[in-house]
């Protein structure tokens, strides 16, 4: 598989919420880079393709948008 990100990603766990039209879901941060992240969920139907990402332990927001979907994981690129 050929890498296509600018940035190289590096691994983490930490706790996420997207947020989106006064809803939130839970997410885990899979990986993380400058420009976008990989994101754990338990469920991708529902989740809108432009949303906020809160990561509490850095106290961060990112505005995002979807860029690929699989069944658990979806990857966004922030801005």
């Amino acid at each position: 598989m050929d890498e296509r990100r600018n940035k190289a990603r590096h691994r983490v766990l930490k706790a996420g919420t997207i947020e989106f039209g006064g809803g939130a879901i839970d997410c885990t941060v899979r990986n993380l880079s400058d420009t976008g992240a990989a994101l754990d969920v338990t469920s991708p139907v529902g989740i809108p393709e432009h949303f906020t990402l809160f990561v509490p332990a850095n106290a961060t927001h990112h505005a995002c948008r979807v860029v690929w979907r699989k069944e658990k994981r979806i990857g966004v690129r922030f801005g």
